[in-house]
């Protein structure tokens, strides 16, 4: 997997978000051609008072959703980046995180103003949680 390194720094940006709790959600988008898959959501969800990511794969006629540690994601992730997916986009309170591929596969990384104003609803449940 020639963009496993790359990506990997950018995922790390994701759980970088997650530790200081700005993480809204992240997105594997724009694919190459009309591809079965359209996209990957990922999300936070909280099992068992632990922080794991929901990944939804948005097929044209079809969901799957996954759970996974957010460690486990990242392998399963890393194997759509330039197979469907050109780009990921990472939401958080701070800013948001575009990882591209152009048409050659030069990677670039990209930062804009936040698009959320709020961080995913799963901290507040993991904090409530941990209060009972």
């Amino acid at each position: 997997m020639p963009f496993n390194d790359s990506f990997s720094e950018f995922y790390s940006e994701v759980k970088t978000s997650i530790k200081e709790e700005t993480f809204a959600k992240l997105t594997l988008a724009k694919t190459i051609g009309n591809t079965e898959l359209m996209n990957i959501y990922a999300r936070l969800i909280v099992i068992e008072n632990d922080l794991q990511l929901e990944l939804k794969f948005k097929f044209q006629k079809e969901e799957i959703v996954e759970i996974h540690t957010i460690d486990e994601a990242f392998n399963r992730l890393v194997e759509f980046i330039n197979n469907p997916f050109l780009s990921a986009i990472l939401f958080t309170t701070e800013r948001d995180l575009t990882y591209k591929l152009n048409k050659k596969r030069a990677i670039s990384v990209n930062e804009q103003a936040p698009s959320f104003a709020h961080s995913s609803t799963a901290f507040m449940e993991l904090k409530e949680g941990k209060k009972e």
